[in-house]
């Protein structure tokens, strides 16, 4: 039986094969989770209408995000023509509120001439999310880039200042500038910028088939668009860059259109990380 993640009294456990032994499913099947299905070699899937990337050995992920409907529509198409239906239900959760001061208002009500380089970061953070990794990195146990103490939490809604802005989709963990980042999982470099408006230093890390980790705020890049890194590589520093209101990691998540929380899948911060 895999285990993929322990958070907050949730255990997320493989789910056994039902109607059928050709399709096992595991993973945190709720708001913000990443599942993961192993089919047979040549099946296709799809999500809720939306067909899925498939490996040669069947595997597959799926992600819900954070505002997900309570369930989800996988249909499987076996080599030999079956096809399988399942309704998946996605637990609800319910989220915090974060309120954040001391933002530079420039962050927070971007003045015009700020505008070109919001543009800029614009387009190249969305031609990266046209991409998706050819492999299966996110079936790796995934491990925290930094260990700290937690100061943000996935899916909270954030005040700059006062000021309601989007979710926090990701975790903050406080740490000092300079601090190694390693990678959570192996993957390939698909967006590495030191000079986004909001983000700051910023790295896409594709695991495959889209389940992407972001790193953002950092004071220094080891990795370049393209390169592919191992778990655990040296990818960066921590640093308070961009949108920042002091050093620490900012690990955010997404699979194709949906967040994801880190935590689900790094489980509880390791005991020497305060």
């Amino acid at each position: 039986m895999r285990v993929l993640g322990l958070l907050a009294g949730f255990l997320f456990l493989a789910v056994p094969a039902l109607a059928d032994a050709r399709l096992e499913l595991s993973g945190g099947m709720t708001q913000g989770g990443l599942a993961i299905g192993h089919a047979v070699p040549g099946a296709k899937a799809s999500l809720d209408g939306m067909m899925l990337d498939v490996d040669g050995d069947g595997t597959f992920a799926m992600g819900f995000d954070r505002d997900h409907e309570t369930d989800a529509k996988l249909r499987v198409v076996y080599p030999d023509g079956t096809v399988e239906e399942r309704t998946l239900a996605i637990a609800k959760r319910k989220w915090q509120i974060q309120r954040v001061e001391g933002v530079p208002q420039k962050y927070v009500s971007p003045p015009p001439e700020a505008m070109a380089a919001i543009a800029r970061g614009t387009k190249l953070k969305t031609e990266a999310r046209k991409t998706r990794a050819e492999g299966s990195w996110f079936t790796q146990s995934f491990l925290w880039p930094v260990t700290g103490t937690i100061s943000g939490v996935f899916g909270s809604q954030r005040y700059y200042n006062g000021e309601p802005r989007r979710p926090h989709y990701g975790v903050d963990v406080a740490a000092t500038t300079g601090t190694p980042i390693q990678a959570p999982a192996g993957g390939v470099v698909t967006l590495a910028d030191a000079d986004m408006y909001f983000e700051g230093g910023l790295v896409f890390l594709d695991h495959g088939q889209g389940v992407t980790t972001l790193i953002m705020h950092m004071s220094r890049l080891d990795v370049k668009t393209g390169d592919v890194v191992k778990q655990g590589d040296v990818i960066g520093a921590v640093g308070g860059t961009g949108r920042a209101t002091g050093p620490h990691l900012h690990w955010g998540m997404y699979w194709r259109g949906a967040y994801l929380d880190p935590q689900l899948l790094a489980g509880p911060m390791p005991k020497d990380g305060g």
